[in-house]
């Protein structure tokens, strides 16, 4: 499971996700620039930390590198959320309070989510429905 990426990390990920393409330190310097005094070394840094950390994969070229994203922000976003509801002591208490902070629109990117993996699911939760029933009062549930 990845650790979540410290806010240098993430700023430089951000552009290496979202050009999509092989990129500099150069490249991503002049991006960070627009928005923060940063020096080329302290780029260099990150993206070879981020490198050793597996975040990124990087080819030669010329006297540079070309760094590359290893998988995509949303892998790193689905694993984020799925090592913070497996450490739940409730996990289904999370989840009922993770749709409870949910948009209408990302309920909606939700309910296309679960059908598009092919799961059945009469409707996502929402705020207004009551929470999930609690385990089989026989104890008899799935898996025993």
């Amino acid at each position: 499971m990845p650790r979540q990426l410290g806010e240098l990390e993430d700023a430089v990920m951000t552009r290496v996700w979202q050009w999509n393409r092989p990129v500099t330190v150069r490249e991503v310097l002049e991006d960070l620039q627009q928005e923060r005094s940063i020096a080329y070394t302290t780029v260099m840094t990150v993206m070879d930390n981020l490198h050793q950390k597996g975040w990124v994969r990087r080819e030669v070229d010329g006297r540079a590198y070309r760094y590359t994203a290893v998988s995509t922000r949303a892998a790193y976003a689905a694993a984020l959320m799925n090592e913070a509801w497996s450490q739940s002591d409730n996990p289904a208490a999370a989840l009922v309070a993770f749709f409870g902070m949910m948009s209408p629109e990302q309920r909606e990117a939700l309910r296309d989510a679960v059908r598009m993996a092919g799961q059945p699911m009469e409707s996502a939760p929402d705020t207004e429905s009551a929470p999930p029933p609690g385990p089989d009062e026989t104890g008899d549930g799935p898996g025993r």
